[in-house]
């Protein structure tokens, strides 16, 4: 088992910045794909970012690339998102997740945290 907390979501202003913060807490964090994912009330849950347990590998979906950075302290035990220039459309609930499965692109994780509200206003 594994628990994900999230913090650092907030109200920002268009063009503005905010750090997402995962902690978790269980079992060896290094041994999980971490993932970030972010859902707009009656809409799916969208793919945001992914890296790999090492930390060496990233991807993240096209409207994020070049603004959002993806990163992990295994010694922490927490997986962050930094989220510059940020636009109105980021307005979501941000979700951490893990996954004990290698494949980055992949979609399915078995431990979701109970997300963060992040609202970035015109």
């Amino acid at each position: 088992q594994v628990q994900l907390v999230e913090s650092g979501g907030g109200l920002v202003q268009a063009g503005g910045s905010l750090r997402l913060s995962c902690a978790a807490s269980g079992r060896t964090f290094s041994a999980y794909r971490m993932g970030w994912f972010r859902q707009v009330p009656g809409k799916e849950r969208e793919f945001v970012s992914a890296i790999s347990r090492g930390g060496t590998s990233t991807v993240y979906t096209d409207s994020v690339k070049g603004r959002f950075t993806i990163s992990r302290d295994n010694a922490k035990n927490r997986v962050y998102l930094q989220m510059n220039s940020l636009k109105p459309e980021d307005t979501a609930v941000y979700y951490c997740a893990a996954d004990n499965s290698v494949d980055l692109r992949a979609l399915q994780y078995d431990y979701w945290g109970q997300g963060t509200q992040v609202t970035v206003s015109s």
